[in-house]
């Protein structure tokens, strides 16, 4: 009988192949993805997931575990002070960072980054996985009203000429070599920084984002990541474990604008999952996130 951590980095994993799959979905459209999205943020409001049309195959994680969804985060109601989305219609799935507040029976606030599969078929109606990554009080650098402060100031304007869009070569590249910066040394000089960047972590505020940058040091690579790539927003998120840090629950989230990393956002799941108590693993330090 397969254990409860065994079961969950099985299921992860059939996450992670559905977040591979590149084919262009006749039927998934950016309407219809953009559509599901607010059917889960009105969800999420509410803490019912009954309005939510799960395939029957359907895949639920928090924190990268697998999850009862009428028992998780979506469980109870959430105030929402911002909500964003951003959609991928080569891989038919979505993005959505919400952040949320303590009120009446939902007695935490909440900074979630949610990426939503739909079925093989392209069809948007159908949710085949929510993925879900929940910091909050306890988790690593969090402070629901700071972070919601630095991020509505932001401009997340779609990028209207398509000349001027980022490729998804490029989104992935950067997503990537963000993550490899503590395993790979010269990992942040390949990335574009911007000079007027910044970077949201948790709710640590970092302009300009170019600097004091983690140049290897870990053996591990931050693993399991999956993708929703938006070049009309310029956008790429990718979830993973961070296990540079202690197989840590995480969302990156950046945009590109002219070519240049302009935003970066950070959400860590608890840290308190992956590295209290835990003092042999020196990828558990505070100084790797230095950045």
């Amino acid at each position: 009988m397969l254990s409860r951590t065994t079961k969950d980095t099985v299921l992860l994993s059939v996450v992670c192949l559905l977040a591979s799959i590149t084919s262009v979905f006749a039927e998934c459209t950016r309407e219809g993805l953009l559509a599901a999205t607010n059917s889960y943020v009105a969800s999420f409001s509410a803490g019912k997931s009954d309005n939510l049309k799960l395939a029957s195959s359907n895949f639920t994680y928090q924190n990268n575990k697998a999850a009862d969804i009428r028992r998780g985060v979506l469980s109870q109601s959430h105030p929402i002070g911002l909500n964003t989305s951003t959609a991928d219609t080569v891989a038919c799935a979505s993005y959505t960072m919400i952040i949320s507040f303590s009120s009446g029976s939902n007695s935490k606030p909440y900074v979630t980054a949610t990426q939503i599969r739909h079925s093989v078929d392209g069809d948007t109606s159908i949710i085949a996985s929510i993925d879900i990554i929940a910091a909050t009080t306890g988790s690593l650098f969090f402070n629901a009203q700071k972070t919601l402060g630095y991020i509505q100031k932001e401009n997340w304007g779609v990028i209207d000429t398509v000349a001027n869009r980022p490729s998804r070569e490029l989104l992935k590249k950067v997503g990537d070599a963000y993550l490899d910066m503590w395993t790979d040394a010269k990992a942040a000089d390949s990335i574009p920084w911007g000079t007027d960047c910044e970077r949201v972590e948790g709710s640590q505020y970092t302009r300009p984002c170019g600097g004091q940058l983690p140049r290897g040091g870990s053996s591990k690579r931050n693993g399991n990541r999956r993708y929703v790539i938006d070049e009309v927003m310029g956008s790429v998120d990718v979830l993973c474990s961070f296990d540079a840090l202690g197989n840590m629950p995480d969302s990156h989230e950046i945009r590109v604008e002219d070519g240049k990393v302009k935003y970066v956002h950070t959400i860590y799941g608890n840290l308190k999952a992956s590295c209290t108590g835990n003092k042999t693993d020196t990828s558990c330090s505070s100084s790797m996130l230095k950045e």
